[in-house]
């Protein structure tokens, strides 16, 4: 009998600043999206020290901000495959930059370089790192190359700040400006524009910008007590009075505060309420798979499986390396039939984290499946090899052993059919019900 099926150890991901940045980047390189194919086909490619297992832990030790242990899960996949420039020495260079270690940053930004070439973000990064190093004319030509086709709202602001170093003081007033256009939230570019007209003699210009910063700043601060205030009368269950508060937290225009405002609904079990702001997220970011990750999780919980595929299967595509993405993906084709599709896509999840035991029982379930599907199309070799799988993944399990000792009866090897309904009847007798 097959083992029930297990949910997925998933929850809704928080769209922190520094994710968003390195998912945009990858996304942005086209060689990135040729998926890299798994060398081995058997049990062992899901062993611990496989590249694809330390990219799953690299990952997840990003989105946790544990940039020291990215660190180590990125190197030792480059130490097993050093051809993986963009899905592993790329992101060690952000989370060394994260860590602020410059030098050890700018070397893997170099290398990736010498790969991808002159890419809007190798140089936003680079930039970044010489106004680090207060070399001004350095992030000035890194950032002026990045901003003709800007991979953050923020590369124009950084270049302005650069200029402003510099003392070109008109230059730095017109990127500024620029950057408060992209981005009029932001509480530093008003606070430079200050300093620009302050040195420009233009007093009036400067208080002006200068209110503003303050009072974006006080903006801030009032949604974060407001963020507070909304978790706290959900966790009170004052529904109706936590909706009042938290809706005010909603902005059509802001994906990441949109994210914010769908995962503290989700985090409290009001996924209904969650979907208007998750939904908006996708649509303002439909370039990121962290956005379409959350609304697929929130319309999966709501057992909505149809509409779970159609923001999952681009992000797929796109970052095949996120090991909740590939698990979720693999979860909703199970629960709408899909069997192979499941099976591929819990396959990479589960060499991606091989610990997570959620995902061992249902790569088993689709597995099984699967091989069943190829022993009713007689694909004999298919589903031996199916069932080998099966087997590994749960030892314990009689199913397989049973299935492959029909096949091999079927197929005239009467030796190996009895050698494997001996281990399905000894599995049978220590678990009857399996």
């Amino acid at each position: 009998m097959i083992s029930e099926q297990r949910e997925p150890h998933l929850q809704l991901s928080m769209g922190t600043d520094f994710v968003s940045r390195l998912l945009a980047i990858i996304l942005a390189i086209p060689a990135l999206l040729v998926f890299h194919a798994v060398a081995q086909e058997n049990a062992t490619s899901a062993a611990k020290d496989s590249p694809e297992t330390h990219l799953g832990k690299g990952y997840d030790a990003l989105k946790q901000d544990r940039y020291d242990a990215a660190v180590d899960e990125f190197r030792a996949a480059l130490q097993l495959d050093e051809k993986l420039v963009l899905r592993a020495r790329f992101p060690l260079a952000v989370a060394l930059f994260e860590l602020h270690k410059s030098d050890e940053a700018r070397r893997e930004f170099e290398a990736v370089r010498q790969e991808v070439g002159d890419h809007p973000n190798i140089l936003y990064y680079l930039g970044r790192l010489d106004l680090g190093d207060r070399n001004f004319d350095g992030a000035i030509g890194n950032l002026t190359q990045a901003a003709a086709k800007p991979p953050f709202p923020d590369t124009a602001y950084y270049l302005g700040f650069a200029y402003l170093k510099k003392k070109d003081l008109a230059a730095a007033e017109k990127w500024l400006k620029e950057a408060a256009q992209i981005n009029p939230r932001d509480a530093r570019i008003p606070y430079q524009l200050g300093s620009v007209y302050r040195a420009q003699g233009r007093e009036d210009e400067a208080k002006k910008a200068l209110a503003l910063s303050d009072e974006l700043r006080q903006r801030d601060d009032k949604e974060s007590r407001l963020r507070v205030e909304c978790g706290q009368k959900l966790d009170q269950g004052q529904k109706e009075e936590a909706r009042r508060v938290c809706e005010q937290l909603y902005d059509p225009d802001n994906a990441e505060k949109l994210t914010e405002l769908g995962t503290i609904y989700g985090q409290h079990g009001e996924l209904e309420a969650a979907l208007k702001p998750l939904r908006r997220a996708a649509e303002l970011a439909p370039q990121s798979p962290q956005m379409q990750y959350n609304l697929a999780l929130a319309y999966y919980q709501l057992n909505r499986f149809q509409e779970v595929r159609a923001p999952l299967a681009d992000a797929i595509n796109r970052w095949p390396d996120l090991f909740q993405l590939q698990a979720l993906y693999g979860a909703v084709s199970l629960k709408l039939g899909d069997e192979n599709a499941a099976y591929q896509a819990l396959r990479h999840a589960h060499q991606l984290n091989p610990q997570d035991s959620s995902t061992v029982d249902l790569l088993y379930t689709s597995t099984v499946a699967v091989a069943m599907k190829h022993k009713q199309a007689r694909h004999y070799p298919e589903s031996l090899h199916c069932l080998e799988e099966a087997a590994n993944l749960r030892p314990q399990e009689a199913a397989p052993h049973r299935l492959m000792a029909e096949i091999y009866g079927l197929t005239g090897r009467p030796d190996r059919a009895s050698t494997e309904q001996k281990k399905a009847n000894q599995l049978a007798q220590v678990a009857p019900d399996r």
